[in-house]
């Protein structure tokens, strides 16, 4: 029976990958527990404080593939212990010698986080792969569309000129300092623990600081100056920037939603043979791909959320805050996952309807332009005087239905300022897009050859 998303056949692909799911399977979770108990032995037995052919025989051994996992899961409820069933099933397959050592001086705590962190940096690898692919299609789209005019909106209604390429540019800017936190976040999360029971690393002798920076070698993390068992912020960064990678593609998402409404038609998703609006309306084409990006963000910043809460932990060890985590954690992988992907293939597939976008522009008959004219008749009467007069002229020819360079010629002080050629050139989209190009040509310049796209 399955009862998540995650598991169900015709949902998981909404909510996560084939490849994040792997990663946070409960069989790679216990594998990766059993890489740090060989890493420990490994090193234990290098420092001579284990025999080398015991250490040897603990390494052969940590294999998830040799473990009964149903017989684990059984002894978990029973004794309700988190490791110990884990480490009992090991017992059955080592010597009298390698059950004695294994697991020598660490604490569940060590394994289960060192174990999350090598389950993290491998999602870290997917989480850049399919950043670059959709910071490629920004890339692209911010070329392709540079000088395609459309209409800037601010508070959902129109507003001035743009074009389409200055909006991808803006997306592909914002992602790239997602990129930068991503590379800037490693060295603080790919961190071992091995601080033992209480964070004092008494366990592990006076060759403690040894013993961690040789485990986190071989485990290719690092080591650390002090126990961050109570100290949760490494992962709520991690989290928390997954929740803000979400809100970036959340907000594309949603955007291209919307200019995909019919009274838009600004762009359209890639439509596949079969694909299916409604139950009771065949002529729909929803815009269903960038509604789930949309819903995904959201669900990703909840579980983050929950990271946070885990940060307020209590003395040395805390297993209310801790154990929160078991939740969040994957969750947010898995959600953030499924986000990625569906935003590379939505914006692979994307159509831009640049012939619906200048009919937007031309939408309400040239008053998208009333900046530009009042700055330009600020110039010869004074900004409020302009405003005044054109305040004056776009009532008047709102009303009377007129286009927005008649409204102009109809006003007795405008039309004695500006002759009717001067008048269609203050009117025209293309002439009053500022410095767009330019901005565009800085982020493609900048982006085209960045380490981040290149994954």
């Amino acid at each position: 029976m399955t009862v998540s998303v995650f598991d169900m056949q015709t949902m998981q692909h909404l909510w996560s990958t084939p490849e994040m799911r792997a990663v946070f399977s409960e069989d790679n979770r216990l594998q990766k527990w059993l890489d740090f108990e060989a890493a420990l032995a490994a090193t234990q037995g290098e420092l001579g404080i284990i025999e080398k052919n015991v250490a040897d025989e603990i390494v052969a051994a940590c294999r998830i593939s040799d473990i009964d996992l149903v017989a684990v899961a059984e002894e978990t409820r029973r004794i309700k212990h988190t490791l110990v069933p884990l480490l009992k099933q090991m017992h059955g397959k080592l010597s009298e010698a390698g059950s004695e050592n294994i697991h020598y001086g660490a604490t569940t705590q060590d394994v289960v986080d060192t174990g999350l962190i090598l389950q993290l940096r491998e999602a870290h690898e997917l989480v850049k792969r399919d950043m670059a692919v959709i910071g490629r299609e920004l890339l692209r789209l911010s070329q392709e569309h540079r000088d395609t005019v459309m209409v800037g909106r601010t508070h959902s209604v129109q507003a001035l000129p743009i074009t389409f390429g200055h909006k991808c540019a803006i997306w592909l800017d914002e992602l790239s300092r997602h990129a930068e936190r991503l590379k800037q976040a490693e060295p603080r999360l790919f961190v071992v623990m091995l601080v033992g029971a209480v964070g004092s690393q008494a366990s592990y002798g006076e060759r403690a600081a040894e013993i961690e920076a040789k485990v986190a070698e071989r485990l290719g993390l690092g080591a650390t100056d002090i126990s961050w068992a109570p100290a949760r912020d490494r992962i709520a960064e991690y989290t928390g920037l997954m929740a803000m990678i979400a809100a970036t593609l959340s907000k594309i998402g949603n955007e291209l939603a919307n200019m995909q409404r019919n009274e838009f038609a600004e762009v359209e998703e890639g439509f596949t043979e079969g694909k299916l609006g409604s139950s009771t309306m065949p002529h729909k084409r929803n815009p269903t791909s960038a509604e789930n990006v949309a819903m995904l963000g959201r669900s990703i910043r909840y579980s983050a959320s929950m990271m946070l809460e885990a940060m307020v932990a209590e003395h040395e060890r805390d297993g209310v805050a801790w154990k929160s985590e078991w939740k969040a954690v994957p969750e947010t992988m898995l959600v953030s996952g499924a986000i990625l992907f569906q935003a590379g293939a939505l914006l692979k597939g994307l159509r831009v309807d640049a012939k619906n976008m200048r009919r937007n522009v031309n939408m309400m008959g040239g008053y998208l332009l009333s900046e530009k004219v009042m700055l330009e008749l600020g110039e010869k009467v004074g900004k409020n005087t302009a405003h005044e007069w054109l305040y004056e002229a776009s009532m008047a020819g709102i009303e009377q239905g007129l286009d927005f360079a008649d409204a102009l010629r109809a006003h007795p002080h405008i039309s004695n300022t500006f002759d009717d050629e001067q008048v269609a050139e203050l009117t025209t989209p293309d002439a009053y897009l500022g410095a767009i190009g330019e901005s565009v040509d800085r982020v493609v310049a900048r982006e085209k050859d960045s380490d981040w796209l290149a994954v």
